[in-house]
C-alpha cells in the first residue's frame, strides 16, 4: 500500500514498482485515516508510508498499524532526514526508514528486506540512529556516576558487606560501628537512591555496579 498526499509521488512509485518483478501495489491511500480504513478489508505485506500527511502524520499512522495489524510492516519514505523524525518512527514500530531522495534501487532493496522479516535503514539513517542510541548510553553512564557519587566511602563499604549477605550486627562488628550507625547508613542511601527496601537497595548496588 502507497500513503502518500502527493498523487504524483504515488505515480512515480506506481511506474517504478510496476516494473519490479514480485511486487504489487494492492491499494493507495491519501492519508493515514484512509490508510487505516483500508487497511480493515485489504491486508499487504507492506505500507510504504510518508510522515507529512495532513491529519494524522505518517509516525501516528505507523503506530496503529504495528499495534493492530502484526503481519504489516511500515516503511517510512521521507524527505525528513531528521534525528527526531527517525527515532520517532523507529519508536512507532517502523521495519525502515529511507529518504525521498534514495535510488530507485535502494528503494526496492529496502522493500524486499522488509518483506524478509528484516529492518532496513539508509546509511545516513542509520548512522543517525547508532548516534540517538550512543547519546542514551553516554545518559545512562552520567546517571550510574551520579548515583555512585551520592554514596559516601563508608557508605560503600557498608553497601558491600550488605550485597555479600552481611546483617546490620555483623557490618557494625567488623567495622566498628554500633548497629544504630549502621541502620542510618543504610536507611540514607535508601533515601537518596529512591528504593523502597534493603533488597531494592542490594539489587541496585549489584545491577548499576555502585561498588
Amino acid at each position: 500500500m502507497l500513503v502518500d498526499d502527493h498523487s504524483i509521488v504515488r505515480d512515480g512509485i506506481r511506474l517504478l514498482l510496476g516494473q519490479t518483478e514480485g511486487l504489487e501495489i494492492i491499494e493507495e491511500a491519501n492519508d493515514g485515516e484512509e490508510a487505516l480504513e483500508k487497511l480493515k478489508t485489504v491486508r499487504p505485506d507492506l505500507v510504504l508510508m510518508d510522515i507529512s500527511l495532513p491529519g494524522m502524520s505518517g509516525i501516528q499512522t505507523t503506530q496503529v498499524i504495528s499495534r493492530l495489524y502484526k503481519n504489516t510492516r511500515v516503511l517510512i519514505l521521507s524527505m525528513h532526514n531528521n534525528e527526531d523524525y527517525i527515532l520517532r518512527s523507529v519508536e512507532a514500530g517502523a521495519f525502515g526508514y529511507i529518504l525521498k531522495d534514495s535510488s530507485s534501487e535502494e528503494m526496492v532493496k529496502a522493500i524486499r528486506t522488509i518483506a524478509a522479516g528484516e529492518k532496513y535503514f539508509s546509511s545516513p539513517v542509520a548512522n543517525i540512529i547508532l548516534n540517538g542510541y550512543m547519546q542514551q548510553l553516554k545518559k545512562g553512564d552520567r546517571a550510574d556516576r551520579n548515583r555512585r557519587s551520592k554514596l559516601s566511602k563508608k557508605e560503600k563499604e557498608i553497601l558491600q558487606y550488605l550485597v555479600d549477605g552481611m546483617s546490620s550486627r555483623e557490618i557494625a562488628e567488623r567495622l566498628q560501628l554500633s548497629v544504630r550507625t549502621v541502620d542510618n547508613h543504610r536507611a540514607n542511601m535508601m533515601r537518596r537512591l529512591q528504593v523502597r527496601n534493603a533488597a531494592e537497595l542490594v539489587r541496585m548496588a549489584v545491577e548499576e555496579k555502585l561498588i
